[in-house]
């Protein structure tokens, strides 16, 4: 049987629709040989000039620092693998900064063949709050993207 994929990107935000893409993308990681990267990205709102995020920038760099480092998410990131990926061929990692932009930038350096990502399928205002990571991957990326609602596969 010929195989489609051998590098699988996953990237997840540790909720249950996130869940259920890894176990799809471990699913599909193992039908194909491939490496599967699991990946976490630590949100870092963005200070802008009319918008600062603090009024002492020396302060708020340190206080950003300690709120957004990476440790914390790589301990949750590791729970999760051990508790869905035994037996499985995995990488994690961890980034931060604006999770679109991580994703695809990651995909792009690791040359994957696949991203495998939650959808929430949030509509209306909350959506226009609140964004679209999937959304903006999708049609940012140019790698193939499957989006996975938890529904699909028993979530």
């Amino acid at each position: 049987m010929a195989t489609f994929f051998k590098k699988i990107l996953c990237p997840i935000d540790f909720d249950d629709a996130s869940i259920a893409a890894l176990q799809y993308a471990r699913d599909l990681a193992k039908q194909n040989d491939a490496a599967l990267y699991v990946m976490h990205v630590v949100n870092v709102p963005v200070a802008h000039p009319a918008f600062p995020l603090e009024p002492y920038p020396v302060n708020a760099r340190l206080e950003s620092e300690a709120a957004f480092s990476e440790k914390p998410s790589k301990l949750e990131l590791q729970k999760i693998a051990s508790k869905h990926l035994e037996g499985s061929q995995y990488e994690l990692i961890t980034r931060s900064g604006k999770p679109a932009e991580m994703i695809i930038q990651t995909a792009e350096d690791l040359h994957v063949d696949l991203i495998i990502m939650a959808t929430h399928g949030r509509r209306g205002l909350p959506r226009l709050f609140l964004g679209s990571v999937a959304e903006h991957v999708l049609r940012a990326s140019d790698r193939p993207v499957l989006t996975i609602r938890p529904q699909q596969i028993g979530g």
